[in-house]
């Protein structure tokens, strides 16, 4: 019988772990959101040089709803719909996005991927408005009119294609953004003045306040072309319903070779 039951207690340990393996958070996570949320306006708030203009990002469903949609293609390339606003968020007019990607899954991190967008300013120069090299996911970061984020993680058991690991388990990390950044000929915000001074409200951390444009709004919404979306609660049916039958099904499995083969748990 102690054979039995450790076979069993293994059998439940890697039906856990193959569960449990690689997870990343969800849209709802409060950690993960409060920590996109915070790595974003940690970016704007130290522009150089300083800008006088720019909104106070908070996180927005909506974005994070499409975000998600679009990282369960698990392909390294702009969402095609972002052209059609409507297709892409129930409110916004524009929406712009980021996408980072990488691999083993258990190095994701939120901060460092936003991070490594924001490293870019080195190749922006503020005064000629121009980069040197890629610096367009920085420049989204600090769009002084941005003042909405939402962000997903995905993991892409097939890998990422059009990366150096596509065949290889990994991440995508998409961001959406509104209003949209990076508009051609503009400068991502207005450096003339003091911190705040060019836009109303309240003045935080360099960055403007406004309750209204920051409260929170709930969407009973998904984008029409999100066909591969999965219940929101696919992870706790996994838990509540295949594990289980798994292990009657193990147990099953250990009785009936334990009947017919009874020395093929013996230990010495």
């Amino acid at each position: 019988m102690g054979s039995t039951v450790q076979v069993l207690l293994w059998a439940w340990i890697i039906l856990d772990s193959r569960g449990f393996s690689n997870s990343l958070p969800e849209i709802t996570d409060g950690n993960f959101t409060n920590e996109c949320v915070r790595e974003h306006n940690r970016a704007r708030s130290s522009v150089r040089p300083t800008a006088r203009d720019m909104l106070y990002m908070t996180w927005d469903e909506g974005l994070a709803i499409t975000a998600r949609a679009w990282a369960r293609h698990c392909v390294f390339e702009h969402n095609t719909h972002l052209k059609d606003a409507r297709r892409v968020h129930p409110t916004f007019t524009s929406v712009g996005e980021n996408i980072w990607t990488g691999y083993p899954p258990s190095k994701f991190d939120a901060s460092r991927a936003v991070k490594l967008w924001v490293d870019e300013k080195q190749h922006y120069d503020y005064n000629r408005n121009d980069c040197t090299k890629v610096c367009g996911h920085y420049t989204q970061v600090v769009w002084a009119r941005t003042y909405k984020v939402g962000c997903a993680a995905q993991l892409c058991p097939r890998g990422v294609r059009y990366t150096n690991f596509a065949s290889e388990e990994s991440v995508i990390f998409v961001c959406n953004y509104a209003t949209a950044g990076n508009v051609v000929g503009e400068r991502p915000y207005e450096a003339e003045g003091e911190s705040c001074s060019g836009c109303e409200g309240t003045c935080e951390e360099k960055l403007c306040r406004s309750r209204e444009r920051d409260s929170q709004q709930s969407y009973s919404w998904s984008p029409d072309w999100d066909t591969a979306s999965a219940p929101r609660g696919f992870n706790y049916v996994s838990i509540l319903i295949v594990r289980p039958i798994a292990i009657i099904f193990t147990f099953i499995t250990v009785y009936v070779v334990r009947h017919f083969y009874p020395n093929v748990f013996c230990y010495e």
